[in-house]
């Protein structure tokens, strides 16, 4: 019998290894501001103000300034060429950039600064083929607009899971949709892009650029932000009725957009911060719950969820790019990918981690409870 006890015993600390095993398991791995990881890269003159994530190549994508090249980046810097488009207008930008993860498509808003003729086109490539170009679309000016005087601004895109793509127009404020065979048009007007008042406090950088970063919702609408009012307004997918979202503050200057598919959690980057927003009621009312300074030196423009839904920013140092505020022959070699963390989520990550473990303490102390009873009962029965 005593056998059989140390047997129970033997098997009661297996159980209790077993148990905690799969309480730490359980408990979320809270994010630190410590050990954020940081990807510096080297790509001369590049100067990307887009960013994005290919959950298929594992590697992030940016654009360029200048050079009519897409490159790939990965977790440890490594830089390579994915797309190098000569058939572009010498100098074009490229600026936001998107993957259509069901086509394995490569979505690009190509922009060109002055003094180029005005310029504005949605390209994509095929990333099943070394990058092969399956289209370049112009995007149509308003019915007699003249893009010499005030030219187009192919800003962002964002596609949806039919391969639609939708592209903001910052100087005009209308959004384009391009089909999945390059046919494009003006998609939406809403008389609201051009009803909101130009924030006091918005700078010259950015005091002329409307509608930025946008982001599609697979329950059929897109979130876009508006630059130089700070609003956000949610857009119908089939209709272009466009709604003011109502937040408890403005993101003025707002720039790129990224969305956590986890939560449904929007972050949207400035130049200066980095705002988290969620929302119960799919964005008719939304709250700013957090937000995180940035390196405003290192002029950061889009952000990314990248695998594990961790966020990143771009910090690709446009603006010196665009006023060319360096020497001939010393373009800037390295820019940077930086993971960022809300310190109001890691708290809550916290806080479960103390609930987990106090759940399994309760039920290591009443398993041990149980335990004492039968062996106790057993050493009545022996006796």
């Amino acid at each position: 019998m005593k056998a059989n006890m140390t047997c129970t015993r033997s098997r009661s600390s297996l159980v209790l290894s077993i148990l905690f095993a799969a309480v730490l398991l359980l408990l979320p791995t809270p994010s630190s501001a410590s050990n954020r990881h940081v990807i510096n890269f080297r790509s001369p003159g590049l100067y990307p103000e887009g960013l994005t994530w290919d959950p298929s190549g594992q590697h992030f994508i940016v654009g360029s300034l200048h050079s009519r090249t897409i490159h790939s980046v990965s977790d440890a810097g490594v830089v390579q060429t994915l797309i190098s488009d000569p058939y572009l207008p010498e100098n074009a930008t490229i600026l936001g950039i998107s993957v259509d993860p069901s086509n394995r498509r490569l979505l690009a808003a190509i922009h060109c600064l002055p003094p180029l003729l005005p310029c504005s086109a949605l390209a994509a490539y095929d990333l099943r083929s070394g990058g092969r170009r399956i289209f370049l679309s112009p995007l149509p000016s308003l019915p007699g607009d003249d893009a010499d005087i005030a030219r187009d601004v192919a800003n962002d895109v964002a596609v949806d899971y039919n391969g639609n793509a939708y592209v903001t127009n910052s100087a005009k404020n209308f959004i384009w949709k391009v089909n999945s065979d390059g046919a494009a048009a003006i998609f939406s007007r809403s008389p609201l892009f051009n009803s909101q008042p130009v924030a006091p406090d918005a700078d010259a950088s950015f005091r002329d650029c409307g509608l930025n970063g946008i982001v599609y919702n697979s329950k059929g609408y897109l979130l876009v932000v508006q630059s130089n009012t700070g609003k956000m307004f949610k857009v119908d997918e089939e209709s272009g009725t466009a709604r003011i979202v109502l937040l408890n503050g403005d993101m003025v200057a707002a720039d790129g957009v990224a969305r956590r598919r986890r939560d449904g959690t929007v972050m949207v980057v400035s130049q200066k911060k980095l705002w988290y927003l969620k929302s119960q009621d799919s964005w008719s009312e939304g709250v700013i719950y957090d937000e995180v300074e940035l390196d405003v030196e290192g002029f950061p423009t889009a952000v990314a969820v990248a695998g594990h839904d961790r966020v990143y920013v771009l910090y690709g140092r446009v603006m010196e790019g665009i006023m060319r505020s360096y020497k001939d022959g010393e373009e800037r070699e390295w820019f940077g990918i930086e993971e960022v963390s809300s310190e109001k989520e890691s708290g809550e990550d916290k806080i479960w981690v103390y609930v987990l473990i106090g759940l399994g303490f309760a039920y290591f102390c009443f398993w041990r409870f149980q335990m004492k009873n039968l062996i106790t009962n057993m050493d009545k029965k022996t006796t």
